[in-house]
């Protein structure tokens, strides 16, 4: 497989450094987001809002938009990338989405394009570090012929089965992750009310029985301070559970997932 044409979709906190760092290892790339491309600074010269521009260039198609509404939009239905871009022939799925719904795709797509699954771990920090985490799933051969992008761009490379494999570990691994947030932002709240200092506890906390990947980046980590809002990074967090409960086999006890969606929604932005 011939590694030109690629086009990155969704350039926000994660796909914008994502863009940078292909850039930055020789690919030609080129980013499409909604908003103008001169919000983006250094970055408007890759950057486009013009679907039939983008689409004229795609053969590999990176996606890293928000939710399944932006995925709908960008495959079918706004942006229609399945039909407009005549060239395009894979398809990578980056975006934390519900895996289920993703099994739908490929009846929906053209048979001569390729899927793959490989959403990403590590938050914004990762992606401008080039060391992301990637838990991919396809085609063994497609995988390997895509190798190179996703080692630009990030330093761990999990394999987890066919498609929508990586997908289910992503989200799996998301429950125990936002689980994290919720308790070690508890935690935070408590030790305030109690007298214990922030630092001094967080401190603790990396080299002690309760570590844990919130509190270990807590002053890295660019959304820790957060509250909740539907289009901020912890809404994002909420939409992840969703995604998991969406994957739960049948019959699972869902009772921890939602009480840890009701902490989420009751956060606060911690000055």
């Amino acid at each position: 497989m011939e590694l030109s044409g690629i086009g990155l979709a969704g350039c926000g906190r994660m796909g914008q450094p994502m863009l940078a760092a292909l850039r930055d290892a020789g690919f030609d790339a080129v980013g499409f987001d909604v908003r103008a491309p001169q919000s983006y600074g250094e970055f408007a010269a890759a950057m486009s809002d013009d679907v039939a521009r983008f689409a004229a260039h795609l053969k590999i198609l990176i996606s890293v938009v928000r939710d399944i509404e932006q995925t709908e939009a960008l495959l079918f239905d706004t942006q229609a990338l399945a039909a407009a871009a005549p060239g395009l022939r894979s398809i990578i799925i980056c975006s934390t989405l519900s895996p289920r719904y993703l099994q739908t795709l490929k009846g929906r797509l053209p048979s001569h394009i390729n899927l793959v699954d490989a959403p990403m771990s590590g938050a914004s920090i990762a992606a401008r570090e080039r060391r992301l985490s990637f838990m991919m799933g396809g085609e063994e051969a497609d995988l390997t012929a895509l190798r190179p992008l996703f080692e630009a761009m990030g330093t761990s490379f999990h394999t987890m089965g066919p498609f929508a494999a990586g997908m289910t570990a992503k989200v799996l691994n998301n429950l125990l992750a936002v689980s994290s947030t919720a308790m070690t932002r508890l935690v935070l709240d408590w030790a305030d009310e109690l007298g214990l200092d922030e630092k001094s506890l967080l401190a603790l906390i990396d080299k002690s029985s309760g570590r844990n990947w919130f509190a270990s980046g807590f002053e890295d980590i660019e959304f820790a301070r957060d509250g909740h809002a539907p289009d901020n990074t912890i809404g994002i967090l909420e939409k992840d559970i969703s995604s998991a409960l969406d994957a739960a086999p049948r019959g699972a006890d869902s009772a921890l997932p939602n009480a840890v969606i009701e902490a989420l929604r009751k956060l606060k932005p911690r000055l």
